[in-house]
């Protein structure tokens, strides 16, 4: 379906080259300052036509909210976001020869076969311009949780093709155990992530190489894929619906989700399973105390883990410590060289498709990822907040029988030290 989300529900819309793409956003808490001012600094990241590395489709991807708003705050009532197409080019897939053909790894013949009927242009819903509504609706996302919580989420290309920026070794199999992996996932920034267009490698270097990599496979008309990595701090812990909807669960939902995705990892992920137990488990240890976050004034105990294998998340439910994960990206399926292949009719043909595609999607993805862990973590604050604020109209348990494992009343305010035990 086109909705996604429980608590923060996102439904987009629009096809690759119809009037208008965008979402509608329900579940916004009220009275939160917002403007397009906003949402649009995500949406020019992700707009086509930003380098000669992307598809030279000319979209500004200026966007419009609709409703929900007044004043520059939000009302509590779904929130409408338009962004119109100005570049739509149907007449490119209306030959007599892309006419005739799905193209190799589109979504043309699975969408017929699903509907009976597609868009004769541009994939239509298949196509990553539905991704517009997703990040417009993400940024929203965003503004509450760094606003409430302080929460950062920075996502950089981890590779292109067989050029990473941490391949595996044999004493790191897993960028998890690497020290200069997770420096750089502690402080990475955005700015810095930018600050190496097009290609959003955080190290100048490996950057040089995979855009270089990115031009060889343009020029010969024919694309390539990679990973990209997102990191995200400040994560309240607590967060995850076990059983089915485990935070890692939604993430992977969700990440999945984006065109041309084809895998997912997090924490130590794949290149975990070559370590050991006794490396690979998360020790814990004592962290400085922290505010709870439905009760002013009062703080309680607080661990934390000496490592983090486990990507911030254990059980399904986050801990406190940042989640990072990567999303691989297949090569861009519709590309300029000829492919044997066949037509709707069964018969054996050539296609040489036309049209203005990506030769990588990797760099315009990157804000598309940081979009829908938005979602994700957005969607389960609010589950959570309303668990919480359920727990609290309670009375303290005073039984002293339950074990102090059990329960999080060991609560004091500030100005309170518990009594010492004999």
């Amino acid at each position: 379906m086109s909705t996604f989300g429980q608590y923060f529900r996102v439904t987009t819309y629009g096809e690759s080259h119809g009037k208008s793409v965008g979402a509608i956003v329900d579940g916004v808490p009220p009275g939160l300052k917002l403007t397009e001012d906003d949402i649009q600094p995500q949406m020019t990241r992700r707009r086509p036509g930003q380098s000669a590395l992307t598809t030279p489709r000319d979209e500004k991807d200026r966007v419009e909210i609709q409703s929900g708003t007044e004043f520059g705050v939000t009302l509590g009532t779904p929130i409408g976001l338009r962004v119109m197409n100005q570049d739509q080019r149907p007449k490119d897939y209306g030959s007599s020869t892309m006419d005739m053909f799905p193209r190799p790894s589109h979504a043309d013949w699975t969408y017929l076969e699903k509907y009976g009927v597609k868009a004769s242009s541009g994939g239509g819903r298949s196509s990553a311009r539905e991704t517009i509504g997703r990040v417009a609706a993400g940024a929203i996302a965003e503004k509450y949780l760094t606003v409430a919580h302080g929460v950062e989420i920075v996502a950089f290309t981890n590779s292109v093709g067989p050029e990473h920026l941490f391949p595996p070794t044999r004493e790191h199999p897993t960028p998890s155990t690497n020290p200069e992996f997770l420096d750089l996932i502690g402080k990475i920034s955005r700015n810095e992530v930018d600050a190496n267009l097009p290609i959003r490698c955080p190290d100048a270097e490996a950057g040089k190489r995979m855009a270089s990599l990115i031009e060889e496979f343009r020029d010969k008309n024919d694309s390539i894929g990679g990973t990209v990595t997102c990191v995200i701090r400040n994560c309240p812990s607590g967060l995850g619906e076990p059983c089915f909807d485990k935070l890692e669960a939604t993430l992977a939902h969700a990440m999945l989700s984006i065109p041309a995705t084809k895998g997912f990892e997090i924490g130590s992920g794949f290149g975990g399973c070559s370590v050991p137990g006794s490396i690979h488990n998360d020790p814990f240890i004592k962290a400085p105390s922290t505010t709870d976050p439905l009760r002013p004034g009062v703080t309680r105990p607080r661990l934390t883990t000496k490592t983090n294998n486990s990507g911030g998340i254990q059980g399904g439910i986050t801990n406190g410590a940042p989640i990072y994960f990567t999303v691989a990206f297949k090569p861009a399926a519709t590309i300029g060289q000829a492919q044997q292949t066949a037509t709707y009719d069964e018969a054996n043909g050539v296609l040489e498709a036309k049209g203005r595609h990506d030769p990588c999607v990797i760099p315009r993805a990157v804000p598309i990822v940081e979009s829908m862990a938005a979602l994700v973590i957005m969607d389960a604050v609010l589950a959570q907040s309303a668990r919480q604020a359920a727990r609290t109209l309670l009375p303290p348990i005073q039984d002293v029988t339950i074990p102090v494992s059990m329960t999080h009343n060991n609560l004091t305010t500030s100005s309170e030290k518990p009594e010492e035990k004999a």
